[in-house]
């Protein structure tokens, strides 16, 4: 008969062995089986001004949700639909099937999911998935997506674009980065939000979503150049505006920010703080792709020029306040319109 710790090594093994064809058939039950409110759970984390509306979508599409946000308060109005609160993100991982966050900045990103105590890595099931819908480092990105498949999980990155009233109205655009499959299968949940847009593997959401902000970045001081330009040169701006916005120089940015601006209405759809994050990011890639783009470096340090002046927490259509003081004008007393 064998010794009795060759009986225990025997044991250990065997029980080892079984765990192990275990999490592989649950991960790969839980990565076929389709998504719906009757089987999916769903994690959130992060209820700002995007996260809030973009969580209620899901809410009210039938599925059981999860949320954690550091102050708990925020989370309120979601709780009050039918959410549940979790006390860490480690806490909501365990009980959910995909877990999404849109949160600050990268260093929150990592702290949500790859702290090695708190974090969702820490225990989210096998096949389980997660969405992270901030703009971040797509190093970062890539990094979480191998951490999760070692765990037998999947991660995408899944950046968006639309601001709150896209947020608001379920039609964000969102650049998804990832395996395609997996992208495939988060669908039903993808069309609660908006448009999914597959971009290639991990980490290329998150370019995507760079080359975006590059985009806006330059067409908002275009934006607001032009107002300047049209108000010094005696022009009803309101009146400008509305003629533009069917011509060649029409743009989302105006139709979002055009009227707001006019109105002084500088709320934050999308706060001046994140973009100067976003932008920064953007020229951190460009250093190590080594290009030059004199646009997009331009926009940053006028961005960076609000925050100096104390208005980090207003909306990016703030803008408007960097060129008024370079010029020493201001649209305030201008018409809406004259019509």
């Amino acid at each position: 008969m064998p010794s009795t710790a060759l009986t225990r090594t025997l044991l250990r093994r065997t029980t080892a062995t079984t765990l192990y064809l275990l999490r592989r058939a649950m991960s790969t039950d839980a990565a076929s089986e389709a998504i719906s409110p009757a089987t999916t759970r769903i994690g959130w984390i992060g209820t700002g001004v995007m996260g809030r509306s973009m969580c209620s979508h899901l809410i009210h599409a039938g599925y059981t949700l999860t949320i954690y946000t550091r102050t708990q308060s925020k989370a309120q109005p979601l709780i009050d639909l039918g959410a549940h609160f979790a006390p860490s993100p480690a806490a909501l991982a365990a009980r959910s099937h995909v877990v999404f966050s849109i949160v600050g900045y990268p260093s929150d990103v990592r702290s949500v999911h790859l702290h090695p105590s708190t974090g969702t890595l820490s225990t989210l099931p096998p096949g389980a998935t997660l969405v992270d819908m901030t703009t971040s480092d797509p190093s970062l990105a890539r990094e979480i997506a191998s951490s999760a498949s070692q765990k037998g999980c999947a991660a995408v990155d899944a950046p968006v674009s639309g601001g709150d009233r896209g947020a608001k109205a379920g039609t964000l655009s969102i650049f998804a980065g990832g395996d395609e499959a997996v992208v495939r299968r988060l669908a039903p949940l993808f069309e609660c939000l908006g448009r999914v847009n597959y971009m290639g593997g991990p980490g290329k959401g998150q370019f995507a979503k760079l080359a975006n902000q590059i985009t806006i970045g330059s067409t908002m001081v275009g934006l607001v150049e032009g107002m300047v330009y049209a108000h010094k040169a005696g022009l009803d701006v309101g009146v400008y505006l509305d003629a533009i916005s069917s011509g060649a120089a029409g743009s989302k940015s105006l139709d979002l920010y055009g009227s707001r601006i006019l109105g002084r209405d500088f709320e934050a759809g999308f706060y001046v703080n994140h973009f100067v994050k976003d932008l920064g990011i953007c020229l951190r890639e460009c250093e190590k792709m080594g290009i030059a783009l004199p646009g997009l470096a331009l926009a940053q340090q006028l961005y960076v020029s609000l925050q100096a002046h104390g208005e980090g927490g207003l909306g990016t259509q703030a803008l408007i306040l960097a060129l008024e003081r370079m010029n020493n004008i201001s649209l305030e007393a201008a018409p809406l319109s004259s019509s």
